[in-house]
């Protein structure tokens, strides 16, 4: 979701041969792996996406192994990639606009329209938005734009660390203080309220939904951006806005120091990450001990390997770019906006009662082959797109708004002159 300028003007959007290849290409592996990472909440509710037993009609053996692969590689992974890519597009957006008021308060209303934008998203569409914390998160973020590189760094990290802090101790207090009957009747009225969310976008109209997510659940989901932004996306995105600073996304990094360092931290988190669920996996999921190790335990490994995945790619993207495949990736990372809301609109019809009314009624491995589909999608429609106009559809829109004029579109159409 980037949105740049021309370094010349900071009312001048960004060129396109001024863009970072390498930051489109690592967007565009981020952009599709947050479908495969929503894929379960777009089909099944919140619950079952941490808890396999709450799916309809139980976990069976597929689904318990596709939760332990998909804990491992994915969750949380390529939404953490996503955060640090919004931190260094704001850094690169900040660079572009220049110093001073001017520049200041066109960043705060490319955020502003970015809120409202998630807001929709999130109230008429799809309650798993996060674009609407990543504005809030942006707010704060504008205050720390001209710290030094490694004092970003530095704050990022340590408040990263304790946020994990906060929720390993938030999780674990039930774990170990619960008594079985207590634990019992928790995980009795999850699947109640997970029963009756079922329902609803089972068999629910979609002013029912939007009415639901609306009055019932939009206060709670805005309060855990709020608190998650604290503790997660604030000090992601300001670890990526120091990395833009330090050179990861222009080459000014070694690519041998990066291979290293990026499979160590890789290896080492999904090591660890890994021994977290064949835990859960062994102990056969409890609802307690699958939460404790899903949002308390897992966060310090997976800053491991956000990292780690961050270097890698980054080390492989000059290389990558060039390809055919490497191509239509940058491209699917050029329009990630588009893409992200695109998914929505394609996956929310297909799921939800008011549409095909698939809710529900699909495996964890099954739904896999909608993964693939939008994956085509994306790899398929956003390179050919780019090639006729400058900016994805929503991301152009999004320029109109924050330079608050019409901003060129489709590319200029070179007209061969016959010289005989």
């Amino acid at each position: 979701m980037a949105q740049g300028e021309d370094s010349r003007s900071g009312s001048t959007p960004t060129a396109q041969g001024d863009r970072l290849v390498t930051l489109d290409f690592v967007r565009g592996v981020a952009v599709l792996g947050i479908v495969l990472a929503n894929i379960v909440p777009y089909g099944h509710t919140y619950l079952a996406a941490v808890w396999p037993p709450a799916l309809a009609g139980g976990a069976n053996a597929a689904d318990r192994i596709v939760w332990l692969v998909q804990f491992v590689l994915v969750d949380g992974k390529l939404r953490g990639l996503f955060t640090l890519l919004f931190g260094a597009s704001m850094m690169l957006f900040a660079q572009r606009a220049g110093d001073g008021a001017a520049g200041a308060w066109l960043q705060a209303r490319r955020l502003g329209w970015l809120f409202v934008f998630g807001m929709a998203h999130l109230l008429l569409l799809w309650h798993g938005d996060i674009l609407h914390g990543y504005a809030l998160a942006g707010l704060f973020l504008l205050t720390s734009l001209h710290w030094p590189p490694d004092h970003k760094l530095a704050f990022g990290l340590a408040l990263y660390l304790f946020g994990s802090a906060i929720l390993a101790l938030q999780q674990g207090a039930p774990l170990m203080l619960g008594a079985e009957a207590q634990l019992a009747e928790t995980a009795a009225e999850s699947l109640r309220v997970n029963a009756a969310e079922l329902a609803l976008y089972q068999e629910g109209s979609y002013f029912d939904i939007v009415r639901h997510v609306t009055f019932e659940r939009a206060d709670g989901i805005l309060m855990s951006s709020l608190t998650y932004g604290l503790i997660e996306t604030i000090p992601l995105a300001i670890i990526g806005m120091a990395l833009f600073e330090l050179g990861l996304f222009s080459g000014a990094i070694d690519r041998s120091w990066l291979r290293l360092w990026g499979s160590a931290a890789l290896l080492g988190g999904g090591a660890a990450t890994l021994g977290l669920g064949l835990w859960v996996h062994a102990k056969g999921f409890p609802i307690d001990l699958t939460f404790f190790v899903f949002i308390g335990a897992a966060p310090v490994p997976r800053l491991a390997m956000i990292i780690g995945l961050a270097f890698l790619l980054a080390a492989w993207a000059p290389r990558a770019a060039v390809t055919a495949l490497g191509q239509r990736f940058a491209a699917a990372g050029q329009m990630a906006f588009s893409n992200y809301i695109g998914t929505s609109l394609l996956l929310v019809p297909l799921f939800n009662g008011w549409g095909l009314g698939l809710f529900g009624r699909y495996d964890r491995i099954e739904l896999l082959a909608f993964v693939a589909a939008i994956w085509a999608l994306m790899l398929l429609w956003s390179r050919p797109w780019l090639q006729r106009f400058r900016h994805g559809p929503l991301e152009w829109v999004w320029r109109c708004l924050t330079y608050s004029r019409m901003v060129p579109l489709r590319r200029p159409v070179a007209i061969e002159i016959d010289s005989h």
